[in-house]
């Protein structure tokens, strides 16, 4: 009975030990995911229960969500990326611009080795994976959403105006905005207070006057924007585009507002994204009432970005968050998903059924587009965005002339280097 009594107390001190153990490795097993607050609340009820579900098929493992506002997401990277605290994952935009910030800054973890043992490249579509390739030093972060982004607008106001078709050229584009002005109609509402909203107007102006070859050196800055009149040309249309067809005051305004005004029918079009369709599912409006068709632009290119998950450089365990990841993106997931992230999978074997007639035609804008320009924000690195968004909006505000716009750009970008 001693004997027995003894080995009893040794099987019990291993086993505190091991629950002890065991409590350590829980713990290890945390994950912390920054995020946005996204405006779609599906999109946010879709991530808790993709993060539910992957602790139930890991037990042991627990995943904290932080979502925040965009302003509120980045000031908390750019502190993370100078301390020694941090997420295990974040989300940023791709690109050299918001998202290189935090990988020149060492805030994201090269993941080659990882898209070598999940073979994300198989099932990722291309255009959305390219995106990791942009930085130096590996493959960085994959991808959480690619986005397309297009006029959406409202029926009955064009009908109002006479508008039998949808413009297909840049020049029908602005006949329609005449007709829409003749009938007391703003052709496009924007929200100035946030800078990226309007930005997106010029962008489109930039590919339409200085096509694509040029357009993307401009945003390389491998070409002067004083010696490009392309580029003064869009900011002498986007002056007219903010001083005639805008509704105003829209430098007032935010994007949210500027949403709200739209789906009021004060305005005939907006420059959206595809996330658009959920948005406008959940004001419970009627879809048949509005219609998508890109930014004629003549280039043969989709205006559009990727929004990316990353592995932080901050995290314990970068192997469990990969594997996080890997779930994310798995084909089961992502058929999951469809239409409550986004209307369109990152994985390209993902299936498409019973569509909203909205989600059917960014699918088949999606098919048939092959290249894309990216959003200004996420092309120009941090400083020049910042510079970019100060002389679009003093161009709208019209405290500089369209001339002086693109010798103001370029004399940031040759004073940085």
């Amino acid at each position: 009975m001693a004997i027995n009594s003894k080995y009893a107390r040794w099987f019990g001190a291993v086993a505190i030990a091991a629950a002890a153990f065991s409590a350590t490795n829980v713990a290890a097993e945390d994950l912390t995911l920054w995020t946005l607050n996204f405006d779609n609340g599906a999109a946010n009820g879709a991530l808790k229960k993709v993060a539910t579900d992957f602790e139930a098929a890991n037990p042991g493992t627990h995943i904290e969500i932080v979502q925040r506002g965009v302003d509120e997401h980045k000031t908390a990277l750019r502190v993370a990326a100078g301390s020694s605290k941090g997420p295990d994952i974040y989300f940023s935009w791709a690109g050299l611009g918001l998202g290189g910030e935090y990988v020149k800054a060492g805030l994201s973890l090269p993941l080659d080795k990882y898209y070598t043992q999940y073979k994300w490249d198989d099932e990722l579509l291309p255009s959305a994976a390219a995106f990791a390739d942009l930085y130096p030093g590996g493959k960085h972060g994959v991808p959480f959403t690619f986005k397309g982004e297009a006029i959406y607008y409202n029926k009955k106001l064009f009908q109002k105006a006479g508008i039998t078709e949808e413009p297909k050229t840049y020049e029908e584009l602005l006949a329609a905005a005449d007709k829409l002005k003749a009938a007391g109609i703003p052709a496009f509402t924007f929200g100035g207070s946030v800078n990226w909203h309007v930005m997106r107007l010029m962008d489109v102006l930039l590919e339409t006057k200085c096509g694509a070859d040029k357009h993307d050196a401009l945003m390389a800055m491998k070409a002067d924007w004083t010696k490009e009149p392309c580029a003064t040309d869009a900011f002498t249309e986007f002056a007219k585009w903010t001083k005639d067809y805008t509704l105003k005051p829209f430098m007032g305004i935010s994007n949210q507002q500027s949403y709200t005004l739209f789906v009021a029918g004060r305005a005939a079009m907006m420059l959206e994204g595809d996330w658009l369709v959920s948005q406008l599912s959940g004001s419970k409006v009627n879809l048949d009432d509005y219609g998508v068709v890109p930014f004629p632009t003549n280039t043969n290119r989709l205006y559009g970005f990727a929004e990316y998950n990353y592995v932080s450089t901050k995290s314990k365990n970068p192997d469990l968050a990969a594997k996080f990841l890997d779930y994310f993106l798995s084909t089961k997931v992502q058929q999951d998903l469809v239409g409550q992230i986004s209307s369109i999978s990152v994985n390209k074997n993902v299936q498409y059924t019973d569509q909203k007639p909205l989600e059917a035609k960014w699918l088949d804008i999606f098919k048939t587009y092959s290249k894309v320009y990216m959003n200004g924000d996420q092309a120009f690195p941090l400083d020049v965005t910042t510079e970019y968004f100060r002389v679009i909006n003093d161009v709208a505000a019209g405290n500089i002339q369209p001339a002086d716009a693109a010798k103001q750009l370029q004399t940031f970008i040759a004073g940085r280097t």
